[in-house]
């Protein structure tokens, strides 16, 4: 069983088709991690968050981004799908860190390997939280994969990349 990680992002494509090259056929699942609203706001406003929590605004956010999550996970099934995968989706409720719910994961599927991307989408949110691919291959308790993005690994390749 492997589980990959999947936000949209170029390199979670990447990782998805990657996966499939390297093991077609592969018994997968495709995992989208959402963020709880309280949570979120915990994040941008140093614990004002906390005031909303309960709320009938708290549980429709919740609720979209839910669902936002699933139709992300179904879409890198269907990505998986063609890569020449077997693939389920599942989405998760943040809990800790990415890479932490990433991993807690991968245990309640019992994987044997967890696929990820070098970069999510990135921008702030990955400075404020730091790299969840470092956090994976820092804390797993079993095998992990990151692959670079084409684009990424050809700046790297060429030496135009210097982070």
């Amino acid at each position: 069983m492997i589980l990959v990680a999947y936000d949209g992002s170029d390199d979670a494509r990447e990782a998805i088709a990657h996966v499939g090259r390297l093991m077609p056929g592969a018994t997968t699942t495709v995992v989208s991690v959402w963020e709880p609203f309280v949570d979120a706001l915990r994040h941008s406003t140093f614990g004002m968050g906390t005031l909303m929590a309960g709320t009938v605004v708290e549980t429709e956010i919740d609720e979209a981004k839910l669902a936002e999550s699933r139709e992300s996970a179904d879409e890198g099934v269907e990505l998986a799908v063609e890569a020449g995968l077997v693939a389920r989706p599942r989405s998760e409720s943040r809990v800790g860190s990415i890479a932490e719910t990433l991993l807690v994961t991968a245990a309640a599927v019992d994987a044997d390997l967890v696929v990820a991307g070098t970069r999510g989408r990135g921008g702030f949110a990955s400075f404020v939280l730091g790299s969840v691919s470092n956090a994976l291959v820092q804390h797993a308790d079993r095998a992990i994969l990151i692959v670079p993005s084409p684009a990424l690994a050809e700046r790297r390749a060429t030496g135009t990349d210097r982070g």
